[in-house]
């Protein structure tokens, strides 16, 4: 999972380790979700309309095999699994606030330096 393990991991490389973490079109809005309560499969891939079943599943392991989700099974018959923020995914919640604050601060600039140009 680590793309600079063989490095001196400074700053900027500590950076990449955590964004290679939680990279991935869906992983940001799964993440969301996910700290608001847990939810079963088919209830995020309904939050997520456009993911397909095979990249959400593979969203959802990466996430897991970080440390970061907690998959359950809840019945076999059916079968239902749930997926939870694990402690280690809560703590998360203040970096995925900033990259949302940064997030408004840039769409509003940027949309600033638009009416400029215009």
């Amino acid at each position: 999972m680590k793309k600079h393990k063989d490095y001196d991991c400074n700053l900027g490389c500590m950076v990449e380790n955590t964004l290679e973490v939680i990279r991935g079109k869906w992983k940001g809005i799964v993440l969301t979700l996910l700290l608001e309560k847990c939810y079963r499969f088919n209830e995020l891939q309904r939050q997520m309309p456009g993911v397909t079943q095979r990249i959400l599943t593979k969203q959802l392991r990466e996430l897991e095999q970080a440390g970061i989700v907690v998959r359950e099974v809840i019945s076999l018959k059916p079968f239902a699994v749930s997926y939870s923020l694990t402690d280690l995914g809560r703590t998360l919640k203040p970096v995925l606030h900033c990259l949302k604050q940064w997030s408004l601060e840039y769409g509003h600039q940027l949309s600033t330096l638009e009416t400029v140009a215009d």
